[in-house]
Order: C-alpha cells, then sequence, then structure tokens
C-alpha cells in the first residue's frame, strides 16, 4: 500500500476542510457581523442567505459527475474559497465593505457546497461500504474539529486581538487571512494527496438528470414529510442565529456582554462538546427504541432546553458557569434531538436513487434553516430576548403535532 492508499492520509483532512468555509459562512460571519456593528435583523437577514447554496445544491450536483473528476471539485473548491476568504480581508478595510464581504462569503457558500457534493461522492466512490462504515466515525469527527478549531479556537483568538490593537477589523482581517492560508494549504496538499479512483462517466447522468427528482415527489406521503423536514428545526434555526448575538450583546440591550474570547470558549467548545455527546448518545438511544417511540422525546429534548435561554435574559447573570452550563445543555438537547431528524431522512431517501434523494432532503433541511433564520432577527427586534425565547419554544408546537400523523420506519 502506497502513501495515497492510505485513508488516514485523505480523510481527517478532507473532512476538516470540508467544516473550515462551511464554520466561515455560517457561523462565525454571525459573529463578525455583530462585532462589526450591524443590527440584529441585518445580521439575521444577510448570513441566512448563505444557506442558499445548500438549498439548491441538488441542482447542480449532477453536473459534478458529469464534468472533471470529483479531486478537481474539490482542489479547485478549497482553492476558490481560500482566494474569496483573502479578498474578504482585504475589503474589511474599505468602503462599502458590508456589500464586498457579504459578496465574497456568498460565493465562497458556493464553492463551499459544491465542495461537499465531490467530497461525500470522493468519499463513496474511493471505499467500499465495510470501509465507508469503519471510517464514517473518524471523517464526522474531524468536521467537528473544525467545528470546534472555528467557533472556539478562533473566535477565541479574534476576541485576543481585538482587545491586544483596540481594532476589530484587523482582528477579523487576520481571521479571514487564516481562513485562506488554511483553504490554500489544503488545496495543495489534497492535490497529492487523494488517491486516483475509477470514476465512470456515463450519458445515463444527463438522460436521467431529473428521473431522481421525479421518484422522489412520487413517494407515498412526501408532502406532510416535506412540511416536517422544514417545521422541525423552526426553533432551532432562529435560535441558532439569535444566541451568540444575545450572548455578545451589551447589558443595556438585554444581552449577557460577553467578550469574543469568553463566547469562543462557551459557545464554540464547551456547547459544542454538549453537541457531539448529545449527537452520540442520541444515536445509541434511537438505534435501541426506534424512531416510533423516540421521535416524540426528541422534539422536547431539541426544543425545551431553549427556555434556558429566556432564563439567562431574565437574570442576565454574570455567573460564567452557569452560563456554560446552560449552553452546554441546550446544545447537548439540540445534539440529542437532531439524530431523529437524520434517521427520518434516511428513510425517506431509501430505495431506488437513495443518494441522490437524500440529497434532496438535505435542500429542504438547508430550507428549514434558512428561512425561519432570515426573520429571527426582525422577531427578536420586535419581541425583546426575553419574549422572543419564549416564543422560539412554542414554534416546537408544529412540528410535534405533525410527528403524530407522519409515517415512520424502524
Amino acid at each position: 500500500m502506497n502513501f495515497k492508499q492510505k485513508n488516514y492520509v485523505w480523510i481527517p483532512s478532507l473532512y476538516f476542510a470540508e467544516g473550515l468555509p462551511y464554520m466561515a459562512v455560517s457561523v462565525l460571519s454571525v459573529i463578525f457581523y455583530k462585532v462589526m456593528g450591524l443590527n440584529n435583523s441585518e445580521i439575521a437577514l444577510y448570513t441566512s442567505s448563505f444557506y442558499l447554496p445548500w438549498l439548491i445544491k441538488p441542482l447542480w450536483s449532477p453536473i459534478t459527475e458529469m464534468f472533471k473528476t470529483s479531486k478537481f471539485w474539490i482542489t479547485i473548491c478549497q482553492g476558490i474559497c481560500a482566494f474569496l476568504f483573502a479578498i474578504t480581508a482585504y475589503f474589511i478595510s474599505q468602503e462599502n465593505w458590508i456589500r464586498y464581504t457579504l459578496i465574497c462569503l456568498w460565493l465562497a457558500a458556493f464553492a463551499s457546497s459544491t465542495h461537499d457534493i465531490a467530497a461525500d461522492g470522493f468519499y463513496i466512490k474511493a471505499l467500499d461500504k465495510d470501509s465507508q462504515a469503519f471510517w464514517v466515525g473518524i471523517r464526522n469527527t474531524f468536521y467537528r474539529i473544525s467545528m470546534i478549531f472555528c467557533q472556539g479556537g478562533l473566535v477565541f483568538f479574534a476576541g485576543f486581538l481585538t482587545e491586544k490593537y483596540s481594532d476589530a477589523k484587523l482582528a477579523w482581517q487576520i481571521i479571514f487571512l487564516i481562513f485562506a492560508a488554511l483553504m490554500a494549504l489544503l488545496s495543495i496538499y489534497h492535490r497529492f494527496s487523494l488517491p486516483k479512483i475509477q470514476e465512470e462517466k456515463s450519458e445515463k447522468v444527463n438522460k436521467n438528470f431529473f428521473t431522481p427528482f421525479k421518484t422522489f415527489f412520487q413517494k407515498k406521503g412526501i408532502l406532510l414529510s416535506i412540511i416536517f423536514l422544514l417545521i422541525y428545526r423552526l426553533s432551532e434555526a432562529q435560535l441558532t442565529k439569535i444566541a451568540p448575538i444575545f450572548l455578545l450583546d451589551n447589558l443595556e440591550n438585554g444581552g449577557l456582554g460577553l467578550s469574543q474570547s469568553d463566547l469562543g470558549i462557551i459557545n464554540g467548545t464547551i456547547g459544542l462538546i454538549g453537541l457531539i455527546l448529545g449527537g452520540v448518545l442520541g444515536g445509541i438511544f434511537i438505534s435501541k427504541k426506534g424512531l416510533n417511540k423516540s421521535l416524540m422525546l426528541m422534539i422536547l429534548a431539541l426544543n425545551l432546553p431553549d427556555l434556558f435561554y429566556f432564563f439567562l435574559a431574565l437574570t442576565q447573570t454574570q455567573n460564567i458557569y452557569l452560563i456554560s452550563l446552560m449552553v452546554f445543555i441546550e446544545q447537548f438537547g439540540y445534539g440529542f434531538g437532531f439524530t431523529a431528524y437524520t434517521i427520518y431522512m434516511m428513510q425517506i431517501s431509501s430505495g431506488e436513487n437513495s443518494a441522490s434523494h437524500y440529497a434532496v432532503c438535505t435542500a429542504f433541511m438547508a430550507a428549514g434553516m434558512m428561512i425561519p433564520g432570515m426573520f429571527s432577527g426582525f422577531m427578536q427586534s420586535l419581541l425583546g430576548y426575553k419574549i422572543f425565547f419564549v416564543y422560539v419554544v412554542l414554534c416546537a408546537i408544529p412540528s410535534a403535532i405533525l410527528a403524530l400523523y407522519i409515517k415512520k420506519n424502524d
């Protein structure tokens, strides 16, 4: 076995690379624009639009198979992300910086979603089924390591740089340059480390372009299933956008006034550990109980811990340990409850064209995050933090009702 054939050489780095641009455009952008002074409505609207490429990526996923190879798309998309993050860093200090950074990050979202298609396709093509199962835990672990690195390490570092230089723009220029350098290095590394694999090109890809979409919408009970996919995370889609803003916002505005460094530790490290643990235990739980017996409990686990944010908004406690505990529990519940959603998408996708059907499901999943997220800032500004967090919990009621009617298989 030569260097390129050793899976540990490319699988961890590939999925670390997959997580970096996604975290930059979907999570760190929220913190960046908050620190730069945008209001909550603007932040939620602008950054939620970054989900659009993941929403519509099934439309161009066949193109990545029709033209060039998965390896080509992986390396070129990583290079494009590097370039766009470097340009973002440049525009931060320029006039009309909001417009130009939004354009750069939006284009980076398209490159990132295309990279996801190519990376997952390469993984499936390069490994047999037994190897896919063996390495799936490792690939997911390194994807989550990228989340901790970004949401924890880089946010903490941004706070450190801001305090050191008293210049938030300079701090975030450095952060985006770090993203650019990492993506450039990973592009070069994967150019040489990804193994050569046989990728079949067939006219059938072009001929049957619309077949997977047609068969997906012909599934029995698919309308209710689609509605369920759209509303399952109605609460979390809004909380995800507002929670970091709330933790950063000044006390007089109803927030907790945390520093960027504190946010990096609490939300980006402690919270993500809770998310990972919740996901692992949720998977074990649902494998033993089945989806039918687990779903309602998981909906409650996903949504009820959001009330901890109501408590934080009500008391505006400055006890860092209490804040950390409540964020940990909320993220644990999110990880635990989200496993049911993943299993349900797999059930919908089973049968012929399962890979394409799953891609369609992830598109509805992205829509379920993007659309509520876009108006979450308006709702928070209208209601204030306290009432907003109560409203967020009440948004779980529709998914709980619909769960009684959708078809579930164990």
